[in-house]
This record gives C-alpha cells, structure tokens and sequence, in this order.
C-alpha cells in the first residue's frame, strides 16, 4: 500500500534544525528525507512553505509572499508544495503582494496555500485572507490551516483554536480546508468542524515531537492519545482523516506505525493516502507526472508484517 505524507517541512527554520538535531534525531536534509521515505513506502509529500529572515525568527513579519521550501537549492521532485501566507505583509503592501502570490500559486507543484493561524495575530476568517482564498478556488487549491497550539510563546493561542475555521468552512462551501494537527489539544472540537462541515478534512501530523523511542513510549502508554482517539471516534469521519509526520519533527517510519494504530485497519488506506488526493484535488495531477520510486518490497503492507 502507498503513502502520502500530507504535512512536512523543507524549509531553512532554525528550531526544524534544533529538533531535528536534538530531540528527533535526524538527518534534516534531501538526501535526509529521500532515504526517510525509501524506508517507509511514501510515494509523495506535501511541504508546508514557510521562511525566516533571522535564525529563530518565525513567526516573521518581514518573510516575503508566499513563503516556500528554502532548505536547500533543490527540493526533491516528489514534494508538493502549500506556499504560507504572511499576511502582515499581505495588509500593508495589498496588490503588489497579492500579484507574487498569485505567480506561484498557478504553478503545477502547488496543491494548497498554508495560513499559519496562531503564528500570526489575525483568524482564518478575517478579510486579509479572502483574496488568497478566492484564488484557491480559481486554482483548484486546498488551503491548510495550523491548528492547535503552537511552539512559539510570542503567538496568541485564540487565533488557532480550530472552532475559528467553521465560519470560513461555512463563507466557502466549495474550499477544501484540512485542519492541521488534528487542532491539538483541541480535538473535540476539530472533530465537531470536521464533522459538520463536507469540506473540512484534518490532517494527524505533529502529535508527537520526538525520537523513535519516545514514540514507542507514547504508543505503550494508554492514555497519551487517548484524547485523540476519542475525537476520532466522534466524528466517525475516518475518510476525511490523512496521515501526516511533521517532519522533520519526527522520523517517519515510527509515525506510521504511531498513526496505523490510531485508525482502524479498514481505513488504513484511505488515510494514509486515499484522503490525501480527495482533499487536495490538485495532487492527483502532481502524482501523474512526480512520485517517488518505492521498490515492491517496501509496499506498506510489508512494513507491519
């Protein structure tokens, strides 16, 4: 069984690099990542675009629009890509702004657009955004949305609480919108979006930041997740759940195997990849002509035997 990994990151940001050095214990490069998905039967990713001027500077105000994949020169072909927003810059500057996000947005390797609520001082539904949504329309593009808490201390949690996407769900029926993190640690109430709304999807990255050893201590422990199965339980939505790992936040293999025992088995498919292509509708034109080559032996299936 293939794997599409909904939610990763390749970008130049100094605490990707601190955890991936000190706490994930990985290699946070290309080459990193293609033998992390050799590993792992992933045939596809979805990098969340996002920059800082400074080291430690995210959220940054001053990041140019829209912020991409900056890690390296080249970025491996199998990774497609949801540009972020700063929508700072995106208020104060308006048209000249919205001509560069636009440039981008037409591209063949964009499936999405990332708002990176929380991060920045403004709610998903506020009028900044309403011109990067209707272009979302215009392209055929998912927008994902951060959800939950954040890491940075300099940011307002009430921005991302996932309660704030129902209105724009409601604003646009035909916007596919995929709750990041599944709006932890406030899964119920994702659920609930998730639930009402036929255009809400929630993507499961970033639920554990760690090694393979604290994942498999989470996954020994009863009650870790238990929060996290309960929501999904509620809103019965397994076929609008994806996988993603948060990389470089932890190593992808574990997280599999993390997320494979959250879902029940007979959604595994659909939720390790068949949800990816309904949710992001573009991506099915990105796989016909980038995925990456995963030899017969590494099928998902033979990964859990």
């Amino acid at each position: 069984m293939k794997v599409i990994d909904s939610h990763i990151h390749v970008s130049n940001i100094e605490s990707f690099k601190y955890t991936a050095n000190n706490i994930s214990f990985l290699d946070y490069s290309s080459s990193g990542l293609k033998e992390e998905f050799q590993k792992s039967g992933i045939v596809a990713a979805i990098g969340m675009g996002l920059t800082e001027q400074k080291p430690d500077g995210f959220p940054d105000m001053t990041s140019p629009n829209p912020m991409m994949l900056d890690l390296e020169a080249e970025i491996p072909g199998f990774v497609a890509v949801c540009p972020g927003i700063n929508p700072v810059l995106l208020e104060r500057n308006g048209s000249a702004e919205l001509d560069n996000i636009e440039m981008v947005l037409s591209r063949p390797d964009v499936v999405g657009v990332k708002i990176y609520a929380g991060y920045y001082p403004y709610y998903v539904h506020d009028k900044v955004y309403e011109p990067v949504y209707l272009m979302a329309e215009k392209y055929n593009l998912s927008v994902v949305i951060h959800g939950g808490a954040t890491y940075s201390d300099r940011c307002c949690l009430k921005h991302s609480h996932p309660l704030e996407v129902d209105e724009l769900a409601v604003r646009h029926r035909y916007l596919n919108i995929v709750i990041a993190h599944l709006g932890d640690p406030w899964v119920m109430d994702t659920a609930v979006v998730v639930s009402k709304n036929d255009n809400v999807f929630a993507d499961l990255s970033g639920l554990v930041v760690s090694d393979e050893v604290g994942i498999r201590k989470i996954q020994a422990d009863r009650l870790a997740m238990e929060h996290v199965k309960q929501a999904l339980v509620y809103a019965e939505r397994y076929k609008k759940i994806l996988f993603g790992s948060d990389w470089p936040l932890a190593p992808v293999m574990p997280y599999i195997e993390f997320v494979r025992d959250l879902i029940p088995e007979e959604f595994h498919d659909d939720v390790f990849y068949n949800n990816a292509l309904k949710a992001f509708p573009k991506l099915n034109d990105f796989l016909a002509v980038n995925s990456y080559f995963i030899p017969e032996r590494l099928h998902f299936g033979a990964q859990f035997a």
